[in-house]
C-alpha cells in the first residue's frame, strides 16, 4: 500500500498475534507524525458533511495518513463509521448528529411495543453507509484498508431502540422481551456484517476494524456490551454471553472491548467463550493507565486463559508491559513522538 509499503511482514505479525504467537516481536503498532506536503482539506461547513459526505471523510482521513507514520503493525485506514453503534441506523433509529459523537433516537419505549427487529436496507441511513464504504473502497485502492463501520451488538444496540433506563427495567420485568430483542438484533447483526465484508472484498483483503486499529484475514469484529457496567455477572450470562457466543462462532477474529473497572466482574465468563480470540482493555478516565502495574495481573491471566491481549500505552510503558508480559499473544499500540523513535523502539523489541 501506499501509506503502508510493508504490509505483508505487518499481516504475518498480525495473524502470528491472532494465534497467540509471535514472529521475532511482540506485536507492536507504533505511530508517529511525519511532514507531508499534502494540504488538509477546508473544514466542514456543517457537522452533516462532518459525518455523512465522502469527499470530505476522505480528503481528511487521507491528509491524516500522509501525515503519520505506520510503524511495526501500524496500518492506514478509512473509518466508515457513522458513529459508534450505527447498526441501530439500519433498525429503525434516527441519527443526533454531534461533533464528536452521534446519538440513536429510541424506537419504543419498552419490548414488547418493539416490532419485529429487521435489517432496513432501503432506508437513507443505508445508503449513506454504504457509500462510504463503497467510496472508501474505490479511492483506497492501493493505498489504504476501509474498515468495518462499527456496527455494535446485543444490549448496547438495545438501548438504542428503547432507552438505557427503560432497558434496565425490562432486563427485570420482561426478560423473554429483552431476549427476543437479541435475538432479532444478533440475526440483523450477521446479516448487516456480511453485505458490508462482501463490499469490502474481505476474503481478498482480510477485514479491519479502525478503533483499536486490528486486522485479520476474514471476518474480523470487535465485540462489546458497554452496558454490563450496569449489571451482574447472572445477568450477563443470561442476556449477553450468548450472543457474544454465537457472534465469536459465525465470525473468524474477535476481540472483546472491556471498558473500565466495573465490566472486570465479566472477565470469567469472557474468558470461557472457547473462540473468542483476544481481550482490549480500556480502563476509563481517572483510573490507573493501561501500562500501569495496577493491571498486569489481570493480562497475565487473560493471556494464560489462551486469549491475546490488546493494550494501547504511552510510549515509555512499551518496554516494561512487553518484557514482563512476553511476546506471545500481546499487541501493543502506542504513539512515539518521531519516526525515529519508533523505528528505533521496534529494533529494541526484538531484544525483549
Amino acid at each position: 500500500m501506499l501509506y503502508k509499503p510493508d504490509w505483508d511482514e505487518a499481516k504475518t505479525r498480525l495473524i502470528a498475534w491472532w494465534n497467540r504467537s509471535h514472529v521475532d516481536r511482540a506485536t507492536i503498532l507504533v505511530r508517529a507524525p511525519r511532514p507531508t506536503a499534502m494540504q488538509p482539506p477546508p473544514p466542514p461547513k456543517d457537522v452533516r458533511q462532518f459525518w455523512l459526505d465522502p469527499d470530505y471523510r476522505i480528503a481528511a482521513a487521507e491528509y491524516q495518513m500522509a501525515s503519520t507514520y505506520c510503524g511495526g503493525e501500524a496500518f492506514p485506514w478509512f473509518d466508515t463509521n457513522i458513529g459508534p453503534g450505527s447498526l441501530a441506523l439500519f433498525l429503525g433509529s434516527d441519527a443526533i448528529l454531534h461533533p464528536t459523537t452521534v446519538w440513536y433516537t429510541p424506537i419504543a419505549d419498552k419490548p414488547g411495543d418493539v416490532p419485529p427487529i429487521r435489517l432496513d436496507t432501503s432506508g437513507g441511513w443505508w445508503e449513506k453507509s454504504v457509500r462510504l464504504v463503497k467510496e472508501g473502497m474505490i479511492r483506497g485502492e492501493g493505498k489504504f484498508l476501509s474498515s468495518v463501520p462499527d456496527l455494535i451488538e446485543n444490549l448496547d444496540i438495545a438501548a438504542s431502540l428503547i432507552g438505557g433506563q427503560q432497558l434496565l427495567y425490562a432486563l427485570v420485568d420482561d426478560p423473554g422481551g429483552v431476549k427476543r430483542m437479541i435475538r432479532e438484533i444478533n440475526t440483523a447483526y450477521f446479516e448487516c456484517f456480511d453485505l458490508m465484508y462482501e463490499m469490502l472484498d474481505g476474503d481478498r483483503l482480510g477485514c479491519c476494524f479502525s478503533a483499536f486499529q486490528i486486522w485479520g484475514p476474514g471476518k474480523t469484529a470487535k465485540l462489546q456490551c458497554d452496558f454490563s457496567d450496569m449489571i451482574s455477572p447472572e445477568m450477563f450470562a443470561e442476556f449477553v454471553l450468548p450472543a457474544l457466543t454465537e457472534q465469536t462462532e459465525r465470525l473468524d477474529y474477535t476481540i472483546y472491548h472491556l471498558d473500565g473497572p466495573r465490566a472486570i466482574r465479566h472477565l470469567d465468563l469472557l474468558l470461557s467463550i472457547p473462540r473468542l480470540n483476544a481481550i482490549q482493555w480500556t480502563p476509563g478516565d481517572g483510573n490507573p493507565e493501561v501500562g500501569d502495574e495496577t493491571w498486569w495481573p489481570m493480562y497475565r491471566k487473560i493471556l494464560a486463559a489462551g486469549k491475546g491481549v490488546h493494550l494501547g500505552t504511552a510510549y515509555k510503558d512499551v518496554e516494561p508491559l512487553v518484557k514482563h508480559l512476553g511476546n506471545d499473544g500481546v499487541y501493543v499500540a502506542t504513539h512515539a513522538p518521531s519516526v525515529e523513535a519508533a523505528d528505533d523502539l521496534l529494533r529494541r523489541a526484538k531484544t525483549w
